[in-house]
């Protein structure tokens, strides 16, 4: 079951929480402090903005940090008025247990450059009630994230 607004309210921690960005069944995330674009790190509030250059790929961090229980998990979909304009995203789920903010993946498909602005509302997430508890809620390597986190994902050759 996906949760109502008014579920969401009570049952998951928004730090900071927005009015503006509570929907009918989701709550739109708004774009963080920092940006990864072209192999630097941006400072989005500081310039107000990041860029994403045609057929480029950026990592954003919510401004939102999102605490679930261990009976919720999150699903995000990029808004549609983005998508229209060439960003694709593809993001995991975020599991029952996670704290902290989200660093989303994005790519420009278009031949133009987007902004983003700080602040900008740019995923929502959906909250999804599951049947039970699991019995190992999320404590992995990204959890309590409140700055850009580049991949940690081990390669082995």
């Amino acid at each position: 079951m996906i949760l109502p607004d008014w579920k969401i309210r009570k049952e998951v921690l928004i730090e900071p929480f927005f009015e503006e960005s509570l929907q009918p069944a989701g709550y739109d995330l708004r774009v963080g402090n920092e940006a990864y674009v072209e192999g630097k790190i941006v400072n989005v509030k500081e310039e107000g903005r990041v860029e994403i250059p045609p057929g480029g790929y950026a990592l954003i961090l919510t401004l939102e940090r999102i605490k679930l229980p261990d009976t919720l998990a999150g699903s995000m979909k990029l808004r549609s008025s983005l998508a229209r304009e060439g960003l694709i995203g593809s993001f995991a789920w975020v599991d029952p247990g996670w704290d902290g903010k989200l660093t989303l993946g994005i790519y420009n498909a278009s031949t133009n450059v987007i902004e983003l602005e700080y602040g900008e509302r740019f995923v929502q997430i959906a909250f999804i009630r599951l049947e039970e508890p699991p019995r190992n809620p999320y404590r992995g390597r990204y959890q309590g994230s409140s700055h850009i986190v580049l991949s940690r994902r081990r390669i082995h050759q």
